[in-house]
Protein backbone atom coordinates (compact mmCIF):
# COMPACT_ATOMS: atom_id res chain seq x y z
CA UNK A 1 0.00 0.00 0.00
CA UNK A 2 1.15 3.55 -0.67
CA UNK A 3 1.60 5.78 2.30
CA UNK A 4 -1.40 7.96 3.01
CA UNK A 5 0.61 11.23 2.76
CA UNK A 6 1.94 10.40 -0.76
CA UNK A 7 -1.59 9.56 -1.95
CA UNK A 8 -2.91 12.87 -0.65
CA UNK A 9 -0.14 14.77 -2.46
CA UNK A 10 -0.94 13.08 -5.75
CA UNK A 11 -4.60 13.90 -5.35
CA UNK A 12 -3.85 17.53 -4.69
CA UNK A 13 -1.55 17.71 -7.69
CA UNK A 14 -4.18 16.17 -9.93
CA UNK A 15 -6.77 18.62 -8.64
CA UNK A 16 -4.45 21.58 -9.31
CA UNK A 17 -3.74 20.36 -12.86
CA UNK A 18 -7.45 19.85 -13.48
CA UNK A 19 -8.28 23.35 -12.23
CA UNK A 20 -5.42 24.82 -14.36
CA UNK A 21 -6.63 22.96 -17.47
CA UNK A 22 -10.18 24.15 -16.76
CA UNK A 23 -9.04 27.77 -16.53
CA UNK A 24 -6.97 27.49 -19.71
CA UNK A 25 -9.89 25.96 -21.59
CA UNK A 26 -12.21 28.64 -20.19
CA UNK A 27 -9.89 31.45 -21.43
CA UNK A 28 -9.32 29.85 -24.83
CA UNK A 29 -13.00 29.04 -25.30
CA UNK A 30 -13.60 32.67 -26.26
CA UNK A 31 -11.34 32.19 -29.27
CA UNK A 32 -11.60 28.46 -29.84
CA UNK A 33 -15.05 27.27 -28.71
CA UNK A 34 -15.36 23.54 -28.10
CA UNK A 35 -15.94 21.59 -31.31
CA UNK A 36 -17.37 18.10 -31.79
CA UNK A 37 -17.01 15.88 -34.81
CA UNK A 38 -19.80 13.25 -35.10
CA UNK A 39 -19.02 9.86 -36.64
CA UNK A 40 -21.97 7.73 -37.68
CA UNK A 41 -21.64 3.98 -38.21
CA UNK A 42 -23.84 0.89 -38.34
CA UNK A 43 -23.38 0.34 -34.64
CA UNK A 44 -24.28 3.84 -33.55
CA UNK A 45 -23.24 7.47 -33.52
CA UNK A 46 -20.00 8.59 -31.87
CA UNK A 47 -18.28 12.01 -31.62
CA UNK A 48 -14.79 13.38 -31.09
CA UNK A 49 -14.52 16.42 -28.87
CA UNK A 50 -11.84 19.05 -29.51
CA UNK A 51 -11.23 21.12 -26.44
CA UNK A 52 -10.07 24.77 -26.79
CA UNK A 53 -6.53 23.84 -25.68
CA UNK A 54 -6.35 21.11 -28.27
CA UNK A 55 -7.54 23.52 -30.98
CA UNK A 56 -4.95 26.11 -29.88
CA UNK A 57 -2.14 23.54 -30.10
CA UNK A 58 -3.34 22.50 -33.56
CA UNK A 59 -3.55 26.14 -34.69
CA UNK A 60 -0.02 26.88 -33.46
CA UNK A 61 1.35 23.75 -35.15
CA UNK A 62 -0.43 24.63 -38.39
CA UNK A 63 0.90 28.23 -38.26
CA UNK A 64 4.46 27.03 -37.69
CA UNK A 65 4.17 24.61 -40.60
CA UNK A 66 2.84 27.40 -42.86
CA UNK A 67 5.60 29.81 -41.76
CA UNK A 68 8.28 27.19 -42.41
CA UNK A 69 6.83 26.52 -45.86
CA UNK A 70 6.86 30.24 -46.72
CA UNK A 71 10.44 30.76 -45.47
CA UNK A 72 11.74 27.67 -47.28
CA UNK A 73 10.04 28.76 -50.50
CA UNK A 74 11.54 32.27 -50.19
CA UNK A 75 15.04 30.92 -49.54
CA UNK A 76 14.77 28.56 -52.51
CA UNK A 77 13.62 31.41 -54.78
CA UNK A 78 16.41 33.71 -53.54
CA UNK A 79 19.04 31.04 -54.17
CA UNK A 80 17.64 30.44 -57.66
CA UNK A 81 17.65 34.16 -58.46
CA UNK A 82 21.13 34.59 -56.93
CA UNK A 83 22.54 31.67 -58.92
CA UNK A 84 21.17 33.17 -62.13
CA UNK A 85 22.64 36.60 -61.27
CA UNK A 86 26.01 35.04 -60.40
CA UNK A 87 26.12 33.21 -63.74
CA UNK A 88 25.22 36.38 -65.61
CA UNK A 89 27.81 38.34 -63.63
CA UNK A 90 30.43 35.69 -64.32
CA UNK A 91 29.62 35.83 -68.02
CA UNK A 92 29.83 39.62 -68.02
CA UNK A 93 33.15 39.51 -66.15
CA UNK A 94 34.45 36.94 -68.64
CA UNK A 95 33.45 39.18 -71.56
CA UNK A 96 35.05 42.24 -69.90
CA UNK A 97 38.20 40.27 -69.13
CA UNK A 98 38.46 39.02 -72.73
CA UNK A 99 38.06 42.58 -73.99
CA UNK A 100 40.74 43.71 -71.56
CA UNK A 101 43.08 40.95 -72.70
CA UNK A 102 42.46 41.92 -76.32
CA UNK A 103 43.19 45.56 -75.50
CA UNK A 104 46.35 44.64 -73.60
CA UNK A 105 47.47 42.46 -76.51
CA UNK A 106 46.86 45.33 -78.93
CA UNK A 107 48.75 47.74 -76.63
CA UNK A 108 51.61 45.26 -76.39
CA UNK A 109 51.80 44.95 -80.17
CA UNK A 110 51.70 48.75 -80.50
CA UNK A 111 54.51 49.14 -77.96
CA UNK A 112 56.52 46.49 -79.82
CA UNK A 113 56.01 48.34 -83.10
CA UNK A 114 57.01 51.62 -81.47
CA UNK A 115 60.13 50.02 -79.98
CA UNK A 116 61.03 48.53 -83.37
CA UNK A 117 60.47 51.88 -85.08
CA UNK A 118 62.56 53.64 -82.42
CA UNK A 119 65.34 51.09 -82.92
CA UNK A 120 65.20 51.65 -86.69
CA UNK A 121 65.28 55.43 -86.21
CA UNK A 122 68.20 55.07 -83.87
CA UNK A 123 70.11 52.89 -86.35
CA UNK A 124 69.51 55.42 -89.11
CA UNK A 125 70.55 58.26 -86.83
CA UNK A 126 73.76 56.42 -85.91
CA UNK A 127 74.57 56.05 -89.61
CA UNK A 128 73.95 59.76 -90.13
CA UNK A 129 76.14 60.59 -87.13
CA UNK A 130 78.91 58.39 -88.58
CA UNK A 131 78.63 60.09 -91.98
CA UNK A 132 78.65 63.56 -90.41
CA UNK A 133 81.64 62.64 -88.28
CA UNK A 134 83.52 61.57 -91.40
CA UNK A 135 82.52 64.85 -93.08
CA UNK A 136 83.68 66.84 -90.07
CA UNK A 137 87.01 65.02 -90.00
CA UNK A 138 87.42 65.65 -93.76
CA UNK A 139 86.51 69.33 -93.31
CA UNK A 140 89.01 69.61 -90.48
CA UNK A 141 91.78 68.11 -92.66
CA UNK A 142 90.89 70.45 -95.55
CA UNK A 143 90.90 73.43 -93.23
CA UNK A 144 94.34 72.51 -91.94
CA UNK A 145 95.60 72.12 -95.53
CA UNK A 146 94.23 75.57 -96.42
CA UNK A 147 95.84 77.11 -93.35
CA UNK A 148 99.14 75.50 -94.35
CA UNK A 149 98.76 76.86 -97.92
CA UNK A 150 98.03 80.37 -96.60
CA UNK A 151 101.13 80.23 -94.40
CA UNK A 152 103.21 79.18 -97.45
CA UNK A 153 101.76 82.07 -99.52
CA UNK A 154 102.49 84.52 -96.72
CA UNK A 155 106.08 83.24 -96.43
CA UNK A 156 106.51 83.61 -100.22
CA UNK A 157 105.18 87.18 -100.13
CA UNK A 158 107.53 88.09 -97.31
CA UNK A 159 110.43 86.54 -99.21
CA UNK A 160 109.46 88.43 -102.41
CA UNK A 161 109.22 91.76 -100.57
CA UNK A 162 112.59 91.07 -99.03
CA UNK A 163 114.09 90.29 -102.48
CA UNK A 164 112.52 93.49 -103.87
CA UNK A 165 114.08 95.54 -101.09
CA UNK A 166 117.41 93.82 -101.71
CA UNK A 167 117.09 94.62 -105.45
CA UNK A 168 116.44 98.29 -104.70
CA UNK A 169 119.45 98.34 -102.42
CA UNK A 170 121.52 96.71 -105.16
CA UNK A 171 120.38 99.43 -107.65
CA UNK A 172 121.46 102.11 -105.25
CA UNK A 173 124.78 100.37 -104.71
CA UNK A 174 125.36 99.98 -108.48
CA UNK A 175 124.49 103.62 -109.07
CA UNK A 176 127.01 104.66 -106.49
CA UNK A 177 129.57 102.29 -108.01
CA UNK A 178 129.00 103.84 -111.48
CA UNK A 179 129.53 107.27 -110.08
CA UNK A 180 132.78 106.14 -108.51
CA UNK A 181 133.79 104.43 -111.78
CA UNK A 182 133.39 107.76 -113.64
CA UNK A 183 135.98 109.22 -111.36
CA UNK A 184 138.27 106.31 -112.26
CA UNK A 185 138.22 107.18 -115.93
CA UNK A 186 135.53 104.97 -117.39
CA UNK A 187 134.09 106.22 -120.58
CA UNK A 188 130.56 107.66 -120.71
CA UNK A 189 129.47 105.05 -123.27
CA UNK A 190 130.56 102.17 -121.05
CA UNK A 191 128.67 103.58 -118.06
CA UNK A 192 125.50 103.90 -120.13
CA UNK A 193 125.71 100.30 -121.39
CA UNK A 194 126.29 98.97 -117.85
CA UNK A 195 123.44 101.03 -116.45
CA UNK A 196 121.01 99.92 -119.18
CA UNK A 197 121.90 96.23 -118.68
CA UNK A 198 121.51 96.56 -114.91
CA UNK A 199 118.14 98.27 -115.28
CA UNK A 200 116.89 95.60 -117.70
CA UNK A 201 117.89 92.84 -115.27
CA UNK A 202 116.25 94.58 -112.32
CA UNK A 203 113.09 95.33 -114.32
CA UNK A 204 112.71 91.69 -115.36
CA UNK A 205 113.29 90.51 -111.81
CA UNK A 206 110.73 92.96 -110.39
CA UNK A 207 108.14 92.00 -113.03
CA UNK A 208 108.53 88.29 -112.19
CA UNK A 209 108.27 89.04 -108.50
CA UNK A 210 105.13 91.13 -109.06
CA UNK A 211 103.49 88.36 -111.13
CA UNK A 212 104.32 85.79 -108.45
CA UNK A 213 102.95 88.13 -105.77
CA UNK A 214 99.68 88.63 -107.68
CA UNK A 215 99.28 84.85 -108.19
CA UNK A 216 99.84 84.18 -104.48
CA UNK A 217 97.37 86.93 -103.58
CA UNK A 218 94.75 85.33 -105.85
CA UNK A 219 95.40 81.94 -104.26
CA UNK A 220 95.04 83.53 -100.82
CA UNK A 221 91.65 85.02 -101.73
CA UNK A 222 90.45 81.65 -103.10
CA UNK A 223 91.63 79.87 -99.94
CA UNK A 224 89.81 82.41 -97.78
CA UNK A 225 86.63 81.80 -99.80
CA UNK A 226 86.98 78.04 -99.30
CA UNK A 227 87.52 78.56 -95.56
CA UNK A 228 84.31 80.59 -95.33
CA UNK A 229 82.42 77.91 -97.26
CA UNK A 230 83.81 75.20 -94.94
CA UNK A 231 82.83 77.25 -91.88
CA UNK A 232 79.27 77.53 -93.24
CA UNK A 233 79.21 73.78 -93.88
CA UNK A 234 80.48 73.13 -90.35
CA UNK A 235 77.75 75.35 -88.89
CA UNK A 236 75.12 73.56 -91.01
CA UNK A 237 76.41 70.16 -89.90
CA UNK A 238 76.33 71.36 -86.30
CA UNK A 239 72.66 72.33 -86.66
CA UNK A 240 71.88 68.94 -88.21
CA UNK A 241 73.77 67.22 -85.40
CA UNK A 242 71.74 69.14 -82.80
CA UNK A 243 68.47 68.08 -84.46
CA UNK A 244 69.55 64.43 -84.73
CA UNK A 245 70.85 64.33 -81.15
CA UNK A 246 67.60 65.91 -79.90
CA UNK A 247 65.55 63.21 -81.64
CA UNK A 248 67.80 60.47 -80.31
CA UNK A 249 67.63 61.82 -76.76
CA UNK A 250 63.83 62.06 -77.00
CA UNK A 251 63.56 58.49 -78.33
CA UNK A 252 65.78 57.16 -75.52
CA UNK A 253 63.75 59.03 -72.90
CA UNK A 254 60.44 57.76 -74.29
CA UNK A 255 61.78 54.19 -74.28
CA UNK A 256 63.30 54.41 -70.80
CA UNK A 257 60.38 55.90 -68.88
CA UNK A 258 57.99 52.90 -69.21
CA UNK A 259 60.73 50.47 -68.12
CA UNK A 260 61.67 52.58 -65.10
CA UNK A 261 57.99 53.00 -64.16
CA UNK A 262 57.39 49.26 -64.52
CA UNK A 263 60.21 48.27 -62.13
CA UNK A 264 59.32 50.91 -59.54
CA UNK A 265 55.63 49.91 -59.57
CA UNK A 266 56.54 46.38 -58.38
CA UNK A 267 58.87 47.67 -55.66
CA UNK A 268 62.19 46.97 -57.41
CA UNK A 269 64.99 49.54 -57.47
CA UNK A 270 66.10 50.09 -61.11
CA UNK A 271 69.63 51.04 -60.01
CA UNK A 272 70.05 47.75 -58.12
CA UNK A 273 68.71 45.81 -61.12
CA UNK A 274 71.14 47.52 -63.51
CA UNK A 275 74.08 46.90 -61.16
CA UNK A 276 73.11 43.23 -60.80
CA UNK A 277 72.77 42.68 -64.56
CA UNK A 278 76.07 44.39 -65.33
CA UNK A 279 77.80 42.40 -62.63
CA UNK A 280 76.90 39.21 -64.51
CA UNK A 281 77.61 40.64 -68.00
CA UNK A 282 79.02 37.84 -70.14
CA UNK A 283 78.59 36.24 -73.52
CA UNK A 284 77.62 38.08 -76.67
CA UNK A 285 76.25 41.60 -76.84
CA UNK A 286 78.42 43.62 -74.44
CA UNK A 287 77.97 47.31 -73.63
CA UNK A 288 78.11 49.86 -76.45
CA UNK A 289 81.62 51.40 -76.75
CA UNK A 290 81.82 55.21 -76.42
CA UNK A 291 83.10 57.43 -79.23
CA UNK A 292 86.81 58.37 -79.00
CA UNK A 293 88.86 60.65 -81.22
CA UNK A 294 92.19 58.85 -80.93
CA UNK A 295 94.08 56.51 -78.70
CA UNK A 296 95.89 59.50 -77.17
CA UNK A 297 92.67 60.71 -75.57
CA UNK A 298 92.17 64.46 -75.36
CA UNK A 299 89.18 66.73 -74.89
CA UNK A 300 85.97 65.61 -76.65
CA UNK A 301 83.83 67.99 -78.66
CA UNK A 302 80.27 68.80 -77.46
CA UNK A 303 78.82 66.54 -80.18
CA UNK A 304 81.05 63.65 -79.12
CA UNK A 305 80.06 64.20 -75.49
CA UNK A 306 76.36 64.11 -76.40
CA UNK A 307 76.88 60.99 -78.52
CA UNK A 308 78.61 59.25 -75.60
CA UNK A 309 75.71 60.20 -73.29
CA UNK A 310 73.20 58.71 -75.77
CA UNK A 311 75.27 55.53 -76.06
CA UNK A 312 75.34 55.23 -72.25
CA UNK A 313 71.55 55.65 -72.13
CA UNK A 314 71.12 53.03 -74.85
CA UNK A 315 73.35 50.64 -72.94
CA UNK A 316 71.26 51.27 -69.83
CA UNK A 317 68.03 50.67 -71.80
CA UNK A 318 69.49 47.41 -73.10
CA UNK A 319 70.29 46.37 -69.52
CA UNK A 320 66.72 47.33 -68.51
CA UNK A 321 65.31 45.00 -71.16
CA UNK A 322 67.65 42.21 -70.06
CA UNK A 323 66.37 42.67 -66.49
CA UNK A 324 62.74 42.73 -67.67
CA UNK A 325 63.14 39.24 -69.16
CA UNK A 326 64.31 37.94 -65.76
CA UNK A 327 61.46 39.51 -63.73
CA UNK A 328 58.10 37.60 -63.66
CA UNK A 329 55.86 40.10 -65.45
CA UNK A 330 52.60 39.27 -67.18
CA UNK A 331 49.93 36.60 -66.93
CA UNK A 332 50.69 32.92 -66.21
CA UNK A 333 47.69 31.92 -68.39
CA UNK A 334 46.70 33.00 -71.88
CA UNK A 335 43.12 31.67 -71.88
CA UNK A 336 40.05 33.39 -70.42
CA UNK A 337 39.97 33.10 -66.62
CA UNK A 338 37.99 34.54 -63.73
CA UNK A 339 39.73 36.42 -60.90
CA UNK A 340 38.64 34.89 -57.59
CA UNK A 341 40.50 35.21 -54.28
CA UNK A 342 43.12 37.96 -54.28
CA UNK A 343 46.20 38.67 -52.19
CA UNK A 344 45.64 39.50 -48.51
CA UNK A 345 43.29 38.48 -45.70
CA UNK A 346 40.13 36.47 -46.46
CA UNK A 347 37.65 34.04 -44.91
CA UNK A 348 38.96 30.53 -45.39
CA UNK A 349 36.84 28.74 -48.08
CA UNK A 350 36.94 25.53 -46.01
CA UNK A 351 35.70 27.22 -42.85
CA UNK A 352 39.01 27.60 -40.98
CA UNK A 353 38.42 31.25 -40.02
CA UNK A 354 40.11 34.43 -41.27
CA UNK A 355 43.43 33.57 -42.95
CA UNK A 356 46.18 35.27 -44.98
CA UNK A 357 46.06 34.45 -48.71
CA UNK A 358 49.57 34.83 -50.18
CA UNK A 359 48.73 34.67 -53.89
CA UNK A 360 46.15 35.31 -56.61
CA UNK A 361 43.59 32.69 -57.65
CA UNK A 362 42.65 32.42 -61.34
CA UNK A 363 39.71 30.10 -62.09
CA UNK A 364 39.39 28.52 -65.52
CA UNK A 365 38.75 25.30 -67.40
CA UNK A 366 40.33 22.07 -66.21
CA UNK A 367 43.61 21.47 -68.09
CA UNK A 368 44.18 25.12 -69.11
CA UNK A 369 47.85 25.61 -70.03
CA UNK A 370 50.08 27.35 -67.44
CA UNK A 371 53.15 29.30 -68.61
CA UNK A 372 56.34 30.58 -66.97
CA UNK A 373 56.25 34.36 -66.44
CA UNK A 374 60.05 34.87 -66.62
CA UNK A 375 63.33 33.09 -67.29
CA UNK A 376 64.44 30.93 -64.39
CA UNK A 377 65.28 27.49 -62.95
CA UNK A 378 62.73 24.99 -61.61
CA UNK A 379 63.55 24.33 -57.93
CA UNK A 380 60.48 22.21 -57.01
CA UNK A 381 58.04 20.13 -59.04
CA UNK A 382 55.82 17.78 -57.09
CA UNK A 383 53.15 17.41 -54.42
CA UNK A 384 53.12 19.71 -51.39
CA UNK A 385 50.50 19.79 -48.66
CA UNK A 386 47.87 22.47 -49.27
CA UNK A 387 49.27 23.42 -52.69
CA UNK A 388 48.63 20.02 -54.26
CA UNK A 389 50.77 19.68 -57.37
CA UNK A 390 53.16 22.60 -57.11
CA UNK A 391 55.91 24.16 -59.29
CA UNK A 392 58.50 26.59 -57.90
CA UNK A 393 60.71 28.62 -60.26
CA UNK A 394 63.67 30.66 -59.02
CA UNK A 395 64.33 33.85 -61.00
CA UNK A 396 66.99 36.53 -60.82
CA UNK A 397 67.13 39.23 -58.12
CA UNK A 398 65.87 36.82 -55.41
CA UNK A 399 62.39 36.46 -56.99
CA UNK A 400 60.45 33.17 -56.90
CA UNK A 401 57.11 32.21 -58.49
CA UNK A 402 54.80 29.40 -57.37
CA UNK A 403 52.05 27.64 -59.34
CA UNK A 404 49.70 25.52 -57.21
CA UNK A 405 46.70 23.13 -57.53
CA UNK A 406 47.90 21.84 -60.94
CA UNK A 407 46.51 18.77 -62.66
CA UNK A 408 49.74 18.04 -64.56
CA UNK A 409 53.40 19.06 -64.08
CA UNK A 410 55.39 19.29 -67.32
CA UNK A 411 58.84 20.34 -66.02
CA UNK A 412 61.53 18.79 -63.84
CA UNK A 413 63.69 20.08 -61.00
CA UNK A 414 66.82 21.78 -62.35
CA UNK A 415 65.27 22.51 -65.75
CA UNK A 416 65.81 26.01 -67.16
CA UNK A 417 62.68 27.67 -68.53
CA UNK A 418 62.09 30.85 -70.48
CA UNK A 419 59.25 33.34 -70.40
CA UNK A 420 56.23 31.81 -72.17
CA UNK A 421 57.29 28.14 -71.79
CA UNK A 422 54.45 25.78 -70.88
CA UNK A 423 55.11 24.27 -67.44
CA UNK A 424 51.83 22.62 -66.40
CA UNK A 425 48.02 22.38 -66.57
CA UNK A 426 45.35 23.98 -64.35
CA UNK A 427 43.66 21.59 -61.93
CA UNK A 428 42.00 21.08 -58.55
CA UNK A 429 44.64 19.22 -56.53
CA UNK A 430 45.42 19.83 -52.88
CA UNK A 431 43.38 22.09 -50.59
CA UNK A 432 41.03 23.48 -53.23
CA UNK A 433 37.29 23.95 -53.72
CA UNK A 434 37.35 24.03 -57.54
CA UNK A 435 39.50 24.18 -60.67
CA UNK A 436 41.85 27.18 -60.48
CA UNK A 437 45.51 28.28 -60.42
CA UNK A 438 47.06 29.60 -57.22
CA UNK A 439 49.83 32.00 -58.41
CA UNK A 440 52.41 33.45 -56.01
CA UNK A 441 55.33 35.88 -56.36
CA UNK A 442 57.93 36.01 -53.59
CA UNK A 443 60.88 38.37 -53.13
CA UNK A 444 63.53 37.23 -50.69
CA UNK A 445 61.14 34.55 -49.41
CA UNK A 446 58.31 37.00 -48.60
CA UNK A 447 55.07 36.88 -50.59
CA UNK A 448 54.06 40.04 -52.47
CA UNK A 449 50.93 40.92 -54.43
CA UNK A 450 51.18 39.26 -57.90
CA UNK A 451 48.70 41.79 -59.33
CA UNK A 452 51.45 44.46 -59.22
CA UNK A 453 53.64 42.36 -61.52
CA UNK A 454 50.75 41.50 -63.85
CA UNK A 455 49.62 45.13 -64.19
CA UNK A 456 53.19 46.45 -64.52
CA UNK A 457 53.69 44.41 -67.68
CA UNK A 458 50.90 46.35 -69.43
CA UNK A 459 53.21 49.43 -69.50
CA UNK A 460 55.85 47.71 -71.64
CA UNK A 461 54.87 44.27 -73.06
Amino acid sequence: MRPKGLSDNNNRTAQLLARLAFRINTQLERVFPEQRVFLKSDHGTHFIRFRPATQAVMAVAGGLALAWTIVATAILMMETIGAGSAREQSQRQAVVFERRLTQLSADRDLRLQEATAAQDRFSGALEQVSEMQEMLLGSEDRRRELETGIEVVQDTLRRTIKERDEARAEIARLTLALDQHDEAGATEIGRMHDTAATLDFLTAALEGTARERDAKAAETLAAQGEILALQDAIRLNGARNDAIFAKLEEAVTVSMEPLDKMFRSVGLDPEDLIASVRKGYSGQGGPLAPITVSTKGGTLTPDETRANAILRDLDEMNVYRMAAVRVPLGMPVKASVRWTSGFGGRDDPLGRGYRQHEGQDLAGDYGTAIYATADGVVTYAGWQSGYGRLIKIQHAFGIETRFGHLSQIRVEVGQRVSRGDKIGDMGNSGRSTGTHLHYEVRIGGSAVNPIKFIKAASNVF
